[in-house]
């Protein structure tokens, strides 16, 4: 069984074989100029993608949805989903972002007003900092509590399922309070409301959400056929990505500042990170010199895979000189390093004005 609140995804191929996720790799040879993220294989699984190919190649219609449970600050590994948005935006999908507030309240205890507060100065902000366009039409940001199509829709759902269906998926046991038991339908109305004959009627639906996620595809798509009758919904596709490890070798989180680099961290702090980030090092020089790193074991090089290399030729270079021992650790902190100061000092820069726009959205 998933946690969407609290899972640690580590064995990707074993979930794929228990829930019958299937490769993304079969789609990229239907796809024109793949992500990086694709490329690489950091966008590992999907679920009915075939229905946006079919939409990318034909030019017709179809959305891309996501949502944030404000809880923290934003760490470079919430990139992933900005960077997915600006590339389904690039293709022409209509982008929709949901600020899960209630969600958050139910399950954090986080007010409404912070849970606004926090997605915009932490989320939003930084969403467009990144580069995402929020000042287009076909871009929709808004809090759960306040969209009555998302709540209405949410309760229509709630007709056909059982505490005991919402049990066997989410483990909700005795403890559980309601309003968390309640949240998940919340989460299906999100992505099936663009769908809605107010945003245009049943249309394709991208949610690129990581493997934790999985249980609320599963009951969307399982909801979104048992309602097809009464609004002709077409079960949305999905993707997931693959979780960055963190600076310390665990996994990267908003509330251990040692395992992530925040996007607000200061140049001086955030390369301090790198400087003490767990590597793939070997125990002495010699060693590495002889056997090479071992790469896929480095903190540092899943940065420069998931953001801060785009050039695959270059990544391969650095790989290849790891894994050949010409490259050491300090080397390759020090590129790092680099890289990563001139990113943040893009991000920092545009923070300002970014801050003004989020501030104008809701």
């Amino acid at each position: 069984m998933i946690d969407p609140w609290g899972s640690s995804i580590i064995d990707y191929e074993k979930l794929t074989e228990q829930f019958g996720i299937k490769a993304f790799s079969d789609n990229l040879d239907n796809i024109k100029n793949p992500s990086k993220l694709m490329r690489r294989g950091i966008i590992f699984g999907q679920r009915d993608y075939k229905k946006i190919t079919d939409a990318l190649k034909n030019g017709s219609e179809f959305a891309t949805m996501t949502g944030m449970m404000p809880s923290g600050k934003m760490h470079i590994g919430h990139k992933m989903v900005v960077d997915q948005l600006k590339w389904y935006q690039q293709q022409g999908s209509d982008i929709y972002v949901s600020i899960a507030d209630m969600e958050a309240y139910a399950a954090r205890g986080i007010s409404k007003e912070k849970a606004r507060k926090l997605a915009l100065d932490e989320y939003i902000t930084n969403y467009i900092a990144l580069g995402l366009d929020v000042t287009v039409d076909n871009f929709h940001l808004y809090l759960q509590s306040e969209n009555d199509d998302v709540k209405d829709l949410a309760y229509t759902l709630g007709s056909k399922v059982t505490f005991s269906q919402m049990r066997s998926i989410y483990g909700f046991d005795n403890s559980t309070n309601i309003s968390h038991i309640y949240t998940p339908l919340l989460q299906v109305a999100d992505i099936l409301h663009p769908q809605l004959e107010k945003y245009g009627g049943p249309k394709p639906v991208i949610v690129p959400v990581g493997p934790d996620q999985d249980p609320h595809i599963r009951l969307t798509r399982d909801l979104a056929s048992r309602f097809n009758d009464e609004y002709g919904f077409i079960e949305p596709s999905a993707t997931f990505h693959r979780f960055m490890t963190g600076l310390t070798g665990d996994k990267m989180s908003s509330s251990k500042p040692k395992t992530a680099i925040y996007l607000t961290d200061s140049i001086k702090d955030a390369t301090k990170k790198v400087k003490s980030a767990k590597t793939g090092g070997r125990e002495s020089l010699k060693e590495q010199k002889e056997l090479g790193g071992e790469v896929d074991k480095c903190s540092i090089y899943e940065l420069l895979v998931y953001h801060l290399v785009d050039d695959d030729n270059k990544l391969k270079e650095i790989r290849e000189r790891c894994l050949s021992g010409e490259m050491v650790c300090g080397e390759c902190k020090a590129c790092a390093s680099e890289l990563l100061e001139k990113m943040l000092e893009d991000v920092h820069t545009k923070h300002e004005e970014a801050k003004e726009i989020a501030e104008t959205l809701l």
